[in-house]
């Protein structure tokens, strides 16, 4: 997908999170996969949409993201799309994880994965939903911005 300058390749982003929800903190954690999930990562074939990070015990887990199984892998050798993969974190961070999501009702949302330097690595947020009337201020805002910059652009 898109390089950036700081030496990490963005392989799937959650764009809809940032509609959805208030990011609040942003994590980054590493990812338990298997062989065929790095290979399916690397072609760009993870949908985070639909997922979410849970803490159970003294571990983090990433739910419901779907990672497509490598095409030219045998059946037998592939992973389950779906399955709930394990997040890589501190336990210093996981303690914070908890008591956020726990106190204050929060929500651990997947950002984006990326690559960097041979890792697949993921970004968490701690987010609070937004209420409708909150999603209709920024799409006012992001249409007002939209509407200064086509101004802005026709001046020149």
């Amino acid at each position: 997908m898109a390089d950036s300058s700081d030496g990490y390749k963005i392989l799937s982003d959650n764009r809809q999170a940032r509609f959805q929800y208030e990011i609040l903190e942003t994590f980054e954690a590493g990812l338990e996969l298997k062989g065929t999930e790095v290979k399916s990562i690397r072609a760009g074939k993870a949908n985070l949409r639909d997922g979410f990070a849970q803490v159970r015990g003294n571990e983090a887990w990433l739910h419901n993201v779907h990672i497509s199984p490598h095409n030219t892998t045998i059946q037998q050798y592939n992973h389950d799309p779906r399955r709930v993969r394990k997040l890589l974190l501190h336990k210093g961070e996981i303690r914070k994880l908890i008591g956020q999501v726990e106190q204050k009702g929060l929500t651990l949302v997947p950002l984006k994965i990326y690559l960097t330097r041979g890792w697949v690595k993921v970004t968490i947020a701690l987010a609070k939903g937004k209420k409708l009337h909150d999603k209709r201020d920024s799409l006012k805002r992001k249409q007002e911005k939209r509407e200064v910059e086509r101004a802005l652009k026709s001046r020149d």
